[in-house]
């Protein structure tokens, strides 16, 4: 039984997914946050740079081989002179959007086959926007101010409907499931998965919808938030994921979450998804073995 995985969000926890979907995925593909505007990534974009390469990078390195020296150099930030802080990859992807003529796309598509990815990596979004957040007392602008603030009430975008890639949305449809997060809920999961034509997608698509809740809540952006907090703030966006994958032993509250489904989701760091024990929760829920036991299977 083939099994199509698209993964929506950013950052480490997109990462973390996508690390634990190749082992058991037919097709993979990341669908990425273009809403970043602080550290290297931000300074891109302030100089003028019409690109959001940070969490693209970091999802393009997370499907390449291990191994992969290629990988490791995009990862590579540099420590001194102007380029200080800025991580190799970054810039890499800046300067072959400004060659191309700003093809986001293109340019992720090579990088992706330079690198021999197993899956491919879209942007939410075709253009690079602004994440608003609403609170009781108006609105904040940008990733770094939302990330910065508790009691968000909802997530906005400038502007309000981006245009979504056609791919992506074409891949969230004929999907066998979709995941959402784990990662910072409105920074990193909803900043993707919220984005009005993404949403819409998941709506039509007759995928299996899994969210797998954050190890810990996060200060200050979801700041005292239970699992069911987190499903509450994706249903507001209009999400309804048809499961809820949490480690009990690091995030309680499921209060009235009948769709909740606990397992043990770390190893020998509790901070961190562990990548094997999470594609085994997800590979379960999606109802298809893992590649190994595949492999198992067909030598015994």
């Amino acid at each position: 039984m083939a099994c199509n995985v698209v993964a929506i969000g950013g950052g480490h926890g997109l990462s973390a997914t996508l690390r634990a979907v190749r082992r058991y995925a037919d097709d993979i593909c990341g669908v990425v946050t273009v809403g970043d505007d602080g550290g290297s990534t931000g300074r891109l974009r302030r100089a003028g740079w019409d690109v959001v390469p940070g969490d693209l990078r970091k999802s393009l390195v997370a499907l390449a081989p291990p191994e992969s020296l290629l990988a490791a150099g995009l990862e590579h930030r540099f420590e001194a002179g102007e380029v200080a802080g800025h991580t190799a990859g970054n810039l890499l992807l800046g300067a072959m959007m400004r060659e191309c003529g700003g093809d986001l796309i293109a340019v992720l598509d090579a990088l992706g086959e330079a690198l021999g990815t197993v899956g491919r990596v879209l942007p939410a979004a075709v253009n690079p926007v602004t994440l608003l957040g609403e609170t009781s007392e108006g609105w904040v602008r940008g990733q770094v101010e939302v990330a910065s603030t508790t009691n968000l009430v909802r997530l906005g975008f400038e502007p309000a409907d981006p245009m979504v890639p056609g791919d992506a949305v074409d891949a969230i449809v004929a999907a066998d499931q979709v995941i959402l997060g784990p990662g910072s809920l409105y920074t990193s999961v909803l900043a993707a998965a919220a984005v009005p034509g993404i949403r819409r997608a998941v709506a039509r698509s007759t995928a299996q919808v899994v969210y797998v809740a954050n190890l810990a809540a996060q200060e200050p952006e979801s700041e005292g938030y239970d699992v069911s907090d987190h499903v509450a703030a994706l249903a507001v966006h209009g999400l309804t994921p048809d499961a809820v994958l949490y480690d009990p032993d690091r995030l309680a509250g499921v209060d009235g979450v009948s769709t909740a489904v606990g397992e043990q989701l770390t190893e020998a760091n509790p901070w961190v998804h562990d990548a094997e024990r999470l594609a085994e929760a997800l590979a379960g829920l999606a109802g298809v073995p893992l590649w190994s036991e595949r492999e198992q299977a067909a030598n015994d």
